[in-house]
């Protein structure tokens, strides 16, 4: 392989040769776009892979020429899937070539990659046999970007452990027709993700560029060279600090034709935001409500920029030597916005609107069924107060809210059985026993591939009840709260279907007729959905 920093200061030459036999108007674009944040038992799940995949997906529908109905989003499938879904574009790609249409296929993958192979969950697509493929779609332009990853804490590092991201060799597949491939590392380095940029350094800064900050002719439309050339700059720059070192994105191209691929036409959409040349120079950075950098602009003096944000609300920001300037920018559906940066107000770096993760900004829920079993550890309480009984209900999780691989919990479950009273005193009256249990929890688990065991505390809610047959006596019931641990573990069964098996213990004080400290424990199966 040759790395892309032994021949950057050659790409503008290497590009002005790029084949492509049409303009962005004139070819029928297809794309593959597919995202992964798990690749198997012997990686740990990766936090932005599946968002990157959609924003690639949203630019490309939105900005890239490309139909909805001719773009493919995959989410945490499996490579049997990825197969499948490339199959279904290349057979309306050659309908359209029947058609004497020129065109053009992108393949985007965000996830893990180990041993020269994607890893899509626990299934594998070999890295040789995906350039194959390529080589021998029939389309006449195949673009594939690969950004292969895996996670860490807030700069996590990207790929397979202790093992060499896949190899792309410049000038590879010398029989294929029109290919270039994009990777985000070279061979022998790691690639990384940001959580101040909810994504991966190389896709933040290629989708950033494809939004506008890489259009450096002004012309309104951002070409392959122009993206690649932006997305290598700055990915370098943002991760030659890092603990892992700095990234070098890479590429090989065999392309025959002359003329630059557009990706992106900024004209496409109505919407969007200008800076006007009259605007100061500077960095500009346009973050989202959830406090992620969603765009950059690097403006030059007295040059107008276009950067082409979807519909929305954003803090802008433009960072000085001693202080910020910051202000909001609404970008209305079908209508262009100018930004009047007098409008924007000075401000101190600790207002700044991006420091890093917001509390919340990645969290996610799941939603579950839940079947189990309540009973007490003394066996008196247990034959005189209080049964043995099944459980049903229903739980909610609310993950990585608080900090990533912390689950919080919200749980309701309902129970009852039939028991005849036996006291000392007292013995024969029949009657219902019921409980309505209510808790919240929170708890921290260690991913280990499809296995995350978990441990933590509960607080509960404690509704216990005797309802008598005989009417002679008095229906009972006790309320109390009760503190408590939960243990377990979660086992992925499919891409969005989980099985949790998981024991608590719990404590509670019973001041009735006497003060005692009881305790109970409970054991359940929950099957939970993430939506």
């Amino acid at each position: 392989m040759v790395p892309a920093r032994a021949w950057a200061p050659g790409l503008a030459l290497a590009f002005a040769l790029l084949a492509t036999a049409a303009h962005a108007d004139t070819l029928r674009r297809f794309a593959l776009i597919a995202g992964n944040d798990t690749g198997g038992s012997d990686t740990r799940p990766l936090s932005y892979a599946r968002d990157d995949a959609r924003k690639m997906h949203d630019l490309l529908t939105r900005l890239g020429g490309v139909a909805p109905s001719d773009a493919k989003l995959l989410l945490d499938d499996d490579a049997k899937d990825f197969l499948t879904a490339l199959s279904e574009l290349e057979q309306r790609a050659r309908a359209a070539q029947t058609r004497g249409e020129r065109t053009a296929l992108f393949v985007y993958y965000s996830g893990h990659a180990k041993d020269g192979a994607l890893r899509l969950g626990d299934s594998r697509l070999a890295f040789d046999a995906l350039k194959r493929r390529l080589a021998d779609a029939p389309v006449d332009i195949r673009i594939a970007i690969l950004d292969s990853c895996r996670s860490g804490a807030l700069t996590r590092t990207k790929g397979a452990r202790k093992a060499p991201a896949f190899d792309v060799e410049a000038g590879a597949a010398r029989d294929a027709r029109g290919v270039v491939i994009l990777t985000s590392s070279a061979a022998d380095e790691d690639s990384q993700e940001s959580d101040a940029l909810g994504g991966s350094y190389f896709s933040h800064h290629l989708a950033s560029g494809l939004l506008g900050d890489a259009d450096r002719s002004g012309d309104g439309r951002v070409t392959l060279f122009e993206a690649y050339s932006h997305a290598y700059a700055r990915t370098v720059a943002d991760t030659a600090d890092s603990s892992a070192g700095p990234q070098h994105p890479t590429f090989s191209y065999d392309l025959a034709g002359n003329g630059d691929l557009v990706l992106t036409d900024l004209r496409a959409s109505a919407e969007g935001l200008v800076v006007p040349g009259g605007a100061p120079a500077g960095s500009y950075y346009f973050v989202d409500p959830g406090g992620l950098v969603v765009a950059e602009l690097d403006k030059t003096a007295d040059m107008e920029r276009r950067v082409a944000l979807a519909p929305g609300t954003y803090r802008v920001k433009r960072r000085l030597s001693d202080r910020l300037r910051i202000g909001d920018v609404e970008i209305a559906r079908g209508r262009t916005t100018v930004l009047e940066e007098p409008r924007l107000k000075d401000a101190p770096f600790s207002d700044d609107p991006v420091k890093g993760a917001g509390r919340g900004q990645d969290a996610w829920w799941a939603f579950g069924l839940t079947g189990g079993y309540q009973s007490f550890f003394d066996a008196a309480t247990r034959q005189a107060l209080f049964l043995s009984v099944p459980l049903f209900g229903a739980e909610a999780e609310l993950h990585d809210y608080f900090r990533r691989d912390w689950v919080w919990g919200f749980d309701a479950s309902v129970g009852g059985t039939r028991g005849v009273l036996a006291l000392p005193t007292l013995a024969g009256p029949s009657y219902r026993y019921s409980v309505v249990n209510l808790g919240t929890s929170l708890t921290t688990e260690w991913p280990l591939g499809r296995v995350s065991p978990f441990v933590g505390g509960r607080l509960a809610y404690l509704i216990l009840g005797r309802q008598f047959e005989d009417a002679a006596f008095p229906d009972q019931r006790f309320a109390m709260v009760s503190p408590g641990l939960v243990a377990g573990a979660r086992f992925q069964l499919m891409r969005r279907l989980q099985l949790t098996a998981r024991g608590r213990a719990q404590y509670l004080q019973y001041t009735v007729d006497a003060q005692r400290s009881l305790g109970y424990w409970e054991l359940a199966a929950l099957l939970t959905y993430e939506p």
